[in-house]
């Protein structure tokens, strides 16, 4: 770790337009900074801003600063969001990670992570070691040929197939922005990864009411049931009436360069019956345009079955 200078404003204005890094639970910033692959000459240390509180009296908000294990346990958070934060990484990790650091945090790449290989994320220009390289866990959903890197957070699926926003707070002001807008596929910019300007923090989290969404669930498929990040995973949360799906909201995780909303599947399952065969042909769908890569040729048909098994779960007691 390189010698850097260490700060803590005393209000969210004092930490607005610096040109330093933001440190809140530090359980992804302060690794990135032992190897060398974040190298910030300013820290600035947020933990005293007044970013907190759980608000779920009209939809829910969490202040930034709301830590991940108190949110997945509160009262009226949505199945789908507690159980991706439970899923999401060991307790003690819970009890220190930040929601806003949960969403910010950078790739798993191992290449990306290695500042002796070339990562067009890390060092725009230098290639993309992973597109030839050992690449089980990468993305098949919104690559390019300059990165193959899949999103990390877990939450971040649960909150974009709920139509989360957050609250941007800068030099220039306060907006909202759809969590779907924030994440950047690669493309040519691929060390461009959300729409976080220059001197902004991230002050709140909103997830509009929507009254079917105690339905919900995730699913999370990896290589041990202890603390690991997805091959792959699937929020879904349904609207069921009568014996057939009225409404769903779908998205993946483990496969895409962003939290990956499926607005075709959705489409798919209005209207459908509760049966395995319709959510198959429904989740057929999910994996249109996908690019598999040498090493997770297993995604695509992972993914389907990841979906099925969800919609399976939500359904149980319906289709008994």
């Amino acid at each position: 770790m390189r010698p850097f200078e260490l700060t803590a404003p005393a209000t969210v204005e004092d930490a607005l337009g610096s040109a330093g890094t933001y440190l809140a639970g530090g359980t992804t910033l302060v690794d990135l900074m032992k190897l060398d692959v974040l190298t910030p000459q300013l820290v600035l240390d947020i933990n005293d801003l007044p970013l907190r509180g759980i608000d779920t009296s009209d939809g829910l908000r969490f202040g930034a600063l709301e830590r991940m294990g108190d949110i997945a346990a509160h009262p009226g958070v949505y199945p789908a969001i507690s159980r991706a934060l439970l899923l999401s990484a060991s307790q003690q990790l819970r009890n220190m990670a930040s929601i806003g650091g949960n969403l910010m945090q950078r790739t798993r790449c191992s290449y990306f992570r290695d500042v002796a290989m070339p990562c067009n994320r890390r060092s725009p220009g230098s290639g993309c070691s992973a597109i030839s390289g050992v690449n089980r866990m990468h993305a098949i959903l919104g690559t390019s040929d300059s990165c193959v890197a899949t999103h990390a957070s877990d939450v971040a699926v649960a909150l974009v197939a709920l139509d989360a926003e957050v609250v941007l707070a800068g030099p220039e002001g306060t907006r909202t922005v759809a969590l779907t807008e924030f994440y950047r596929e690669p493309g040519d910019t691929p060390e461009i990864e959300h729409d976080l300007r220059p001197g902004e923090l991230i002050t709140e989290v909103r997830v509009p009411r929507l009254d079917w969404a105690e339905n919900s669930t995730y699913v999370k498929i990896r290589d041990r049931q202890s603390y690991e990040f997805a091959l792959c995973s699937a929020a879904v949360a349904l609207d069921v009436r009568d014996g057939k799906i009225a409404d769903a909201r779908v998205a993946a995780g483990g496969v895409g360069t962003v939290p990956w909303r499926l607005p075709a599947v959705e489409e798919a399952l209005r209207g459908a019956e509760l049966t395995e065969e319709a959510f198959a042909a429904a989740a057929a769908v999910a994996v249109d345009g996908a690019k598999p890569l040498s090493g997770n040729v297993f995604k695509p048909s992972l993914l389907k079955r990841t979906i099925v098994r969800a919609l399976l779960e939500l359904t149980e007691g319906s289709r008994a």
